[in-house]
């Protein structure tokens, strides 16, 4: 009989300071594509006509994001938010119908911002 081994919860990783903190430090350093989904998934998760459901998917995803321990480490140059990329795109593919205008026009200003025109 094989032994199950449980998927890690990364939604214990997410928290308001930790997503700014690690958003904030590394958006030059993840780029504008990870930074962006990062942020719609964040604007999406504030609203709160979110339905639960999609919050739980935000939750989990932006918890990778955060974490130190995912699969391909940080650290690693070119490849290392290919995975925390991966993960961002899938849910907001999940979640898409919750990314509404104004959750793209606060990740555009927060965009400017760090990034510049």
């Amino acid at each position: 009989m094989s032994k199950k081994t449980k998927e890690p919860d990364y939604s214990k990783e997410f928290t308001d300071e930790g997503f700014w903190a690690k958003a904030g430090d590394y958006a030059k350093t993840a780029g504008g594509e990870v930074i962006e989904k990062a942020l719609w998934l964040y604007y999406a998760f504030e609203q709160e006509k979110t339905p639960v459901w999609a919050k739980s998917a935000i939750v989990a995803a932006l918890g990778y994001f955060i974490s130190p321990i995912d699969a391909i480490p940080d650290i690693v140059p070119v490849v290392g938010y290919a995975d925390d990329l991966g993960v961002l795109a899938l849910a907001v593919t999940t979640v898409a119908s919750q990314i509404d205008q104004k959750v793209k026009r606060l990740t555009k200003t927060k965009l400017k911002d760090w990034f510049g025109d």
